[in-house]
């Protein structure tokens, strides 16, 4: 609905202006009181709707909904006519909120009141509904608009943004079928929108499919760029995001491209952005990414960080008085010189992810012949990427010349380098790396430190650790239960048998452990259930580690799991060596057995260690039937016997005094080139000795 003044008979106006014409004055002092009065008018009738706009609002914000609702109401109830402009503030108000449910109610107003939108009001409506999560609505508010608003490519952008945030593509391709029938085009924030949804579904070919219809249609300018780059870095196409960092740089050196700030401090590009008829058929010339791309000496430019003026001779050296000018003019671009740096920390970030060691040098140097100072972004990507291959020696380094640069690293890097130096058993190092993170995002480190201090058995500098977790609220994982229970499961020392009061500090430090776990809320793995049997049979605590056998079968039962072929293995390990074992021939009470049986009825197959486990076990028994028995199976599942599978074996016939089978056993041995230890010859010399004695 238009405002009454505009009702206006302007042609009786003019007949008049006509006849009046010879009387200047008095038409002019006509004319100033009409313009006064519609002003008038209109002030006064903005200044109302106005106030009511900012009484609506004010009530939104104090979850006063049905205030605000029934101040909607006396708003498109009132005496007065009304624009797409009175609602302006309410609407800007749902956009931010955001609020869709009172931006479909003032739309139902508006619609009552046959109020036209204009593109601010449906801009609004439909980053409200966006925001707010309703696609469906808001893709049939846009099937609603108007053929002049219909044709604005915002609205479909900011449709697509949200399909990308929320990952809709059904929605997306609707979107898309839409601007295609209405012959939207596509300008370079559309792409932008394609280029999230794509990475955020992990669809390369689209990525890909997207760069190859930009190319065709858009001349290259830095700020898209740099979101291809790190789109295929998300991605792990590094080839492609190289090329195309390759790309930029060229641009960049020639001149070709300019960047600037907006006063919202955000770096665009100035070229227009005329929005590209949709077609559907999408050339897939792919532009050759290193193609014009220049490469810059390092004999002339390694020392290009040094000063302006040496940087402007280095490149008159290399390029000329004309290219040099261009190079002194990239590196006096400040933002351009950024949108670089943070295009080459993307790659060297996709490095780290992929453990690109190669490309990663290749990067670090590159940036420095260019000029470009590496951020501690950068370096954090940088350490991450070559220290599996260099070693915490090299990582510790670059963090020397951060120092030197005084950057300071981030917590990553020191997390990184402090999981490196706990690797080479440097706990001294790595400890001190530890100290140095201020926040901690995980407990990564601190486990592999607690595995360093498993591997050299050093439980008191664990305890340490543990203690300084404790200090900084870092929350275990499963991870560091794992290490725990193998650190702090048994008291003795290996080979050391477990008396009475061992095993009581045991129990009291497992069920400290599993406390602690029930407070984390963290359930047992395979491998924390199996480091714990292997405590509880170390400490010789039989009848507790047949209780947690049987507690593991009904945890995992309830999780639609199988306890594991190691678990049994601990435990069957653990009988063997406390000899647990009765009478030859009594299957039910030998308990090793019994658990064997078990274990392959419930579905639990056996590997090489279980079916050399057992053949021990009959050594113990003195039954080379069984062990017989036991070791076909063994060669039926593909198993070949090792060693001690052959030192079990001669073991049960020398108990028997049977020499000629084991001396023949023996020679098999020694011709399938199995090494056997001297132990093993030692105890066929003793038994021979005796024999003959």
């Amino acid at each position: 609905m238009c405002r009454a003044l505009t009702r206006i008979p302007w042609r009786s106006i003019a007949g008049s202006y006509c006849k009046l014409k010879t009387h200047q004055h008095g038409w002019r002092s006509f004319t100033d009181k009409l313009v006064f009065g519609r002003a008038l008018t209109t002030s006064q009738a903005e200044t109302t709707t106005k106030s009511m706009q900012m009484q609506i609002v004010h009530a939104l914000r104090m979850g006063d909904r049905s205030k605000a609702s029934s101040l909607l109401s006396s708003l498109g109830h009132g005496n007065y006519s009304l624009r797409a402009d009175d609602f302006v503030d309410i609407l800007t108000y749902c956009a931010r909120s955001p609020d869709p449910l009172f931006v479909l109610e003032t739309w139902r107003i508006m619609k009552e009141k046959e109020i036209s939108l204009d593109n601010i009001c449906s801009l609004l409506m439909l980053r409200a509904l966006c925001k707010g999560g309703y696609l469906e609505e808001a893709l049939n508010f846009i099937n609603l608009l108007g053929d002049g608003i219909s044709q604005i490519s915002p609205i479909y952008n900011s449709f697509l943004g949200a399909c990308a945030k929320m990952q809709n593509s059904t929605h997306a391709n609707k979107c898309l079928d839409l601007m295609e029938q209405r012959l939207v085009g596509k300008n370079e924030v559309t792409y932008i929108q394609l280029l999230k949804l794509a990475v955020g579904q992990k669809n390369l070919s689209a990525v890909h499919q997207i760069w190859n219809d930009y190319i065709k249609h858009y001349s290259l300018s830095i700020i898209s760029l740099r979101k291809f780059i790190w789109s295929f870095t998300r991605l792990g196409d590094l080839k492609s995001a190289y090329g195309i960092l390759q790309q930029m740089v060229a641009l960049a050196i020639r001149g070709s491209t300019s960047i600037y700030r907006s006063v919202e401090g955000k770096l665009l590009s100035p070229k227009l952005d005329i929005p590209i008829p949709v077609n559907r058929e999408l050339g897939m010339e792919k532009l050759d990414p290193q193609a014009g791309a220049v490469s810059i000496p390092s004999v002339y430019c390694e020392k290009l960080e040094s000063n302006a003026i040496y940087k402007e001779e280095c490149a008159a050296v290399v390029f000329g008085i004309r290219e040099a000018e261009r190079m002194l003019n990239m590196y006096n671009s400040k933002p351009l010189m950024k949108v670089l740096r943070w295009s080459f920390s993307d790659v060297m970030h996709g490095c780290a992810r992929l453990k690109n060691c190669e490309l990663a040098e290749q990067l670090i140097l590159q940036m420095q012949n260019l000029g470009l100072q590496p951020s501690s972004h950068t370096y954090d990507g940088f350490v991450r990427a070559v220290i599996s291959e260099r070693g915490f020696n090299f990582g510790m380094e670059v963090l020397k010349m951060m120092q030197k640069r005084d950057l300071k690293p981030y917590d990553p890097t020191l997390a990184t380098l402090s999981i490196s130096c706990s690797k080479a058993l440097e706990l001294d190092l790595a400890e001190d790396m530890l100290d140095q993170i201020t926040e901690f995002s995980h407990p990564h480190p601190f486990n592999a430190l607690l595995a360093a201090c498993d591997t050299l058995d050093k439980p008191e500098s664990a305890v340490r650790i543990l203690a300084k977790m404790k200090r900084l609220k870092v929350r275990p994982d499963i991870r560091t239960y794992e290490l725990l229970f193998s650190l702090f499961g048994n008291v003795n020392a290996p080979y050391e048998k477990g008396n009475i009061f061992s095993q009581v500090d045991a129990a009291r430090r497992i069920k400290a452990i599993e406390m602690d776990m029930a407070t984390n809320m963290v359930q047992h793995s395979h491998l924390s259930m199996s480091n714990l049997l292997r405590a509880l049979g170390a400490e010789g605590m039989i009848t507790e580690l047949i209780q947690y056998l049987d507690g593991a079968k009904k945890v995992f039962s309830c999780n639609d799991t199988h306890m594991g072929t190691p678990i049994y293995n601990n435990v069957l390990h653990s009988l063997v060596e406390a000899k647990e074992f009765s009478f030859l021939f009594d299957m039910q009470s030998d308990k090793a057995i019994t658990i064997f049986k078990n274990m392959k009825s419930c579905g639990v197959l056996p590997d090489d260690m279980t079916y050399n486990i057992m053949i021990d076990c009959c050594s113990i028994l003195r039954c080379f039937k069984s062990a017989s028995a036991l070791l076909s199976m063994m060669l039926r599942c593909g198993y070949k016997p090792q060693h001690f599978t052959y030192t079990a074996l001669i073991k049960i016939l020398l108990e028997d005094e049977n020499f000629n089978e084991a001396l023949n056993l023996l020679v098999q041995a020694v011709s399938e080139r199995i090494q056997l230890d001297v132990l093993l010859f030692n105890t066929i010399l003793q038994k021979a000795c005796d024999k003959l004695g």
